[in-house]
């Protein structure tokens, strides 16, 4: 059963990393990134402070804050070391050649979980909880799924590193929000997420333009 589900998890990741296109290489590593989104964080931190009042918003923004960090440490600290599972572009993995990879960018050795998964899940998950906007809950997710979706183009992770890494992230994401609830009760009715998408926005079409010129 288990060889079942790992030859699956290669037969998708090849499937989907095979679908590449030398236009889409730099901007997926981009998309890829951690400080390209900076200007997306200081949003949603803004938005937090305008919907909660400054107090509640540092309580907030510590929260998610400690979200990922733990998301990030126990994929990185305890469940890799134990899998121990190579990342497909690692060179000692017998399908590296097969991977289609960007600028000889293979990552480090063991990819399960994906800490850009948990990450990322972890950040959409408590955020989008403490917000409650549609529109923000809907973005926030589109961009965790195709950050997980960066990690294959780049032949980095396979979606079992990526789900489990979610799900990781999620965990924690939700438990940063139960320990806030009391906070997140009163907030300003008038309070808007548009900056966040706003900004999340021109960050991708950002990238796209630097890429171009």
């Amino acid at each position: 059963m288990i060889d079942f589900f790992v030859n699956l998890d290669v037969r998708i990741l090849l499937f989907l990393n095979g679908l590449n296109h030398e236009l889409l290489d730099p901007y997926m590593k981009a998309f890829s990134g951690q400080w390209i989104w900076l200007g997306m964080y200081a949003a949603l931190a803004a938005v937090l402070v305008w919907k909660f009042g400054w107090k509640k918003a540092i309580i907030l923004m510590a929260a998610i804050g400690i979200a990922v960090a733990l998301s990030d440490s126990f994929s990185a600290r305890i469940v890799r070391p134990f899998f121990q599972r190579l990342r497909p572009a690692n060179l000692d993995n017998p399908i590296s050649s097969l991977v289609h990879i960007v600028g000889d960018y293979r990552g480090g050795r063991y990819g399960f979980p994906s800490c850009h998964a948990a990450n990322s899940f972890a950040l959409a998950v408590s955020s989008a909880l403490m917000l409650r906007s549609k529109k923000y809950t809907a973005f926030i997710f589109v961009w965790a799924v195709l950050q997980c979706y960066s990690r294959i183009y780049l032949g980095v992770h396979f979606m079992g590193d990526l789900i489990v890494g979610a799900l990781i992230g999620s965990t924690f994401g939700y438990l940063g929000y139960l320990c806030t609830r009391p906070q997140c009760r009163q907030f300003n009715p008038k309070s808007s997420t548009w900056p966040v998408l706003i900004v999340g926005i021109a960050t991708m079409i950002l990238i796209e333009l630097i890429i171009l010129f």
